[in-house]
Order: structure tokens, then C-alpha cells, then sequence
């Protein structure tokens, strides 16, 4: 797959997308494994955990990704399937604070990551090229199915990082 053009996606998604080395399909599938594994190595009694007031709680984030992927893959099929009706934002605070992810084990959300990703893959896998390059409006702003790809891995990417950095000291 040649490398996503800067003219694929907004500006906005860029520090997501710039996380993303080598072949996109390849790091999604790697993903599946990767992050499961990593948040295994969490103790549960530190999934609670948020480093300020106000702050998401480590199994909050870990739902805002799932959240996040589902939104982004319904509007990379949407755009796939040639759907050229805008598609409006989503507010991810309203998501996490309507979600009960603390009611849930990190396991549970681990394993409900693996199975959105999967289905994920599947979806990406099976888009020839020209649905691929398709682009639709999302949130005002115009956007290729391959970039929502990029943004997905990139987002998570975004996240562990904070997780490593901000919540495990890492």
C-alpha cells in the first residue's frame, strides 16, 4: 500500500498519523496482540487510577479507544460503500462519562478491543483500492477511508504513550 498523502486527511489527525512507520495493515494486526499484552501488565488496582483531578481513569482511556475505533471504522465503511452524507463529531468526554467503563474489569476491555480490531481488520482487509481512496465530510472535514487506517493505529498509538508516560511513569 503506497504511504497516505497529506491531502488524504486534516491537519487535525496529523500527530496521530505521524506515530505510524512501515505497512499500515501490518501494524493493525500487530496492534491486536501488542496492546492486549500491554494492558495485561497493568495491576488492576491501578486501572482506576488518573493522574489529575478531572482525568481519565486508565480503563476510561482504554474505553475511549474502542469508542474511538468504532466511530472512526462506521465512517471508513460508510465512505467505503460510496455514503456521501456528512458525518457529524462525537464529543469522547460525553462517551466516557456515559460509559461505566469502571465498572469493568481491564480484562473485559482487553478483550473488547482485540474483538473491535479484529472485526476491523477484516473490514480494512477486504476494501479493494479504489474504496479505499474514496473520501467523505466527517466533522467538517474531508477525509480518505485509508487515512481512518492511520488514525485508528495512531490514536492508539497516541494513548499508550500517554498511559506509559503519565499513569505508569514509564
Amino acid at each position: 500500500m503506497n504511504p497516505l498523502k497529506s491531502d488524504e486527511y486534516p491537519a487535525i489527525y496529523t500527530a496521530y498519523i505521524e506515530t505510524i512507520s512501515g505497512d499500515i495493515m501490518d501494524l493493525l494486526n500487530e496492534q491486536v496482540k501488542t496492546f492486549p499484552m500491554f494492558l495485561a501488565g497493568i495491576p488492576e488496582e491501578k486501572s482506576e487510577y488518573a493522574y489529575a483531578e478531572g482525568k481519565w481513569t486508565i480503563k476510561e482511556v482504554v474505553g475511549h479507544i474502542i469508542d474511538t475505533e468504532r466511530i472512526m471504522a462506521y465512517r471508513a465503511l460508510r465512505f467505503a460503500r460510496n455514503d456521501t452524507k456528512e458525518l457529524i463529531g462525537f464529543e469522547p468526554d460525553d462517551f466516557v462519562a456515559n460509559a461505566r467503563f469502571n465498572e469493568r474489569s481491564l480484562k473485559s476491555l482487553s478483550d473488547e478491543f482485540a474483538l473491535v480490531r479484529e472485526s476491523n481488520v477484516m473490514l480494512f482487509r477486504h476494501l479493494n483500492d479504489h474504496e479505499l481512496m474514496r473520501k467523505g465530510l466527517a466533522s467538517e472535514r474531508l477525509i480518505s477511508v485509508r487515512a481512518f487506517m492511520y488514525i485508528i493505529a495512531g490514536h492508539l498509538n497516541h494513548h499508550r504513550n500517554i498511559i506509559r508516560e503519565r499513569y505508569l511513569g514509564e
